[in-house]
């Protein structure tokens, strides 16, 4: 059995079972953040598990925009959810209040993202063309967004890998090295040991989801139920937020 062989056995995913796999830790992770106290083993477990979901997501809006009949719809779809999401967002991650605003939610950042691909299809100039994906990239920290630049920075990585394993592994390094980097550096203050392990915890979330895309995804979808599914996934973000927010808010 030659290489190739041996890696097709192993592609046993869909994309819609690895985003189902993504909506799972996401939830794990938002109850870690806001339910479980900080710093314990088991928060940082259930973070780090969670950091899975947003190159995943990264990954499959590069990958939709590629195959979107319409792309115009797809951006108004992501615009209204972005929209109908922001209210539960800030419910769920408030601290010490009812309501007060926490940032930019996580489809606003793939809202900007999707615009940051057509700016990269659009735009000829190409002066003009970095100018709008840097302002675009740079809006995410500005408001500020969930995975603010990290975002922005995974969408144009994998659009220049898209076609290319060999630029798809090399996207994922960069991916997983950018986050480690983020997170070390965000714990200089803490003991040397201590920020290295919980550095390189938090950057195995990532590099999971480069492993599900990597090793295990066949490039297909799900058989059957694919509409369930397309709409399952763009509601299943507010309406989470929405029940863990006003589960803090009775436990308050």
């Amino acid at each position: 059995m030659d290489t190739q062989e041996q890696i097709g056995r192993y592609r046993i995913l869909n994309r819609d079972a690895i985003k189902y796999i993504a909506m799972f830790t996401m939830l794990l992770n938002h109850i870690a953040q806001i339910f479980m106290a900080p710093g314990a083993f088991w928060t940082l477990v259930l973070t780090d598990v969670g950091y899975f979901t947003a190159p995943v997501m990264c990954w499959f809006l590069v990958e939709g925009y590629g195959y979107t009949r319409s792309k115009k719809r797809y951006g108004l779809r992501l615009a209204a959810f972005a929209a109908l999401s922001e209210l539960p967002f800030c419910l769920a991650f408030t601290h010490g209040a009812v309501l007060s605003y926490y940032g930019m939610n996580m489809i606003f950042s793939l809202l900007l993202c999707f615009l940051i691909l057509v700016a990269d299809e659009k735009i000829r100039s190409v002066p003009l063309r970095r100018l709008a994906k840097v302002g675009l990239t740079l809006l995410t920290v500005i408001l500020p967004s969930d995975w603010n630049l990290l975002a922005p920075v995974y969408t144009m990585l994998f659009a220049w890998a898209r076609g290319s394993r060999t630029r798809a592994k090399w996207a994922f390094f960069w991916a997983v090295v950018l986050f480690w980097g983020l997170l070390w550096m965000g714990g200089l203050a803490l003991p040397a040991w201590y920020n290295l392990a919980t550095s390189l915890g938090g950057a195995a979330g990532v590099a999971l989801a480069a492993v599900a895309i990597l090793y295990l995804y066949n490039g297909r979808r799900a058989a059957h139920g694919r509409r369930f599914a397309q709409w399952f996934f763009y509601w299943f973000y507010p309406v989470h937020l929405l029940v863990l927010g006003l589960l803090r808010v009775a436990l308050m």
